[in-house]
């Protein structure tokens, strides 16, 4: 999915010293240290939106009031019943300098590229898309049954170093992407580590977290993660849940953005569903303009030229 062309320069915090789960001293090697549990610290609301060529969208992350969480750039959901609203889809467009993650819940979405890659990415399923140096792909939606859609995309960052590597793809099936019975949670892992369980993601540099987590009623989360991944957030996509010491309530299309800690606890009175997401920052500069994200302006213009000069995926 494309963003609606704009022009912003993001400097990227580094990655903070202090994580809240350093290791206990040598001389006390039996004193067990605290847990520290992740706290909202901020909540924005999706705002509504359009992209590619008129698809109504809820943007969670990549808005004013949320620009990115570095690593992530971009967190858009797609939910209706109503084909107008997304039928028109995201014709060819191009990337370059980051990762798109496509995760669909209902509907189905039809993936093609300039090199000739074609797939299907049906309900249940995901792909990891690494844009690298370059490449031009569209994704339109495909109805099915009832008509409802139901997706998602993320945007993970690269650092410089990678950049310009060869874009690839990794396609994962509903059955690849384990669902985990975890205290009273159902969670589904497409990315990352969690309980002693792996997604199946693999060879990503950035290595983030990304889970689909179901609490019934009364049921509750509380996990350790890894305290590196400092960069951490909640999108509530039906019901209400709790997160953190406090129990901080987030509502459906609300975000929370987590402070730092070891701990990932989450609850809820009534039911809920929500996305939770975890990345350690790359701490770089950010040059971000429509499909092309880099770490200056120069190399914007470049991305630019090259692809109007049909070099982006050269």
């Amino acid at each position: 999915m494309s963003v609606t062309t704009r022009r912003s320069l993001l400097k990227a915090a580094p990655a903070l010293l202090f994580t809240g789960c350093t290791p206990p001293a040598i001389t006390t090697p039996l004193v067990k240290k605290s847990a520290t549990v992740r706290d909202v610290t901020a909540v924005h609301e999706f705002q509504p939106s359009r992209d590619g060529a008129g698809v109504t969208i809820r943007r969670a992350l990549g808005h004013r009031g949320l620009p990115a969480l570095d690593p992530f750039l971009l967190l858009d959901e797609i939910r209706s019943d109503r084909p107008d609203e997304y039928q028109a889809g995201f014709p060819e467009h191009p990337h370059r300098g980051f990762e798109t993650v496509s995760y669909v819940l209902a509907g189905a979405f039809e993936h093609r590229d300039s090199v000739g890659n074609h797939g299907r990415i049906g309900a249940g399923a995901a792909q990891w898309m690494t844009a690298g140096r370059g490449i031009v792909h569209e994704e339109m939606p495909r109805q099915q049954g009832d008509g409802q859609l139901w997706a998602f995309q993320l945007w993970v960052n690269l650092p410089a170093a990678e950049k310009m590597t060869k874009p690839r793809y990794q396609e994962l099936g509903p059955e690849t992407i384990p669902t985990l019975t975890v205290d009273d949670a159902q969670v589904r892992l497409v990315a990352g580590e969690l309980a002693g369980k792996r997604g199946p993601v693999d060879g990503v540099t950035v290595r983030p977290l990304l889970m689909d987590v179901s609490l019934a009623a009364g049921a509750a989360l509380r996990q350790h993660i890894a305290c590196d991944l400092t960069s951490s957030f909640a999108y509530v996509l039906e019901g209400a849940a709790r997160l953190g010491s406090d129990g901080r309530k987030l509502l459906k299309g609300q975000v929370g953005v987590l402070g730092h800690g070891d701990t990932l606890a989450v609850s809820s009175d009534e039911g809920a569903r929500l996305l939770l997401l975890a990345g350690r920052p790359l701490g770089e500069p950010v040059a971000r303009r429509g499909p092309f994200v880099m770490n200056t302006d120069e190399e914007l213009r470049q991305a630019f030229a090259d692809y109007r000069a049909g070099r982006l995926i050269g």
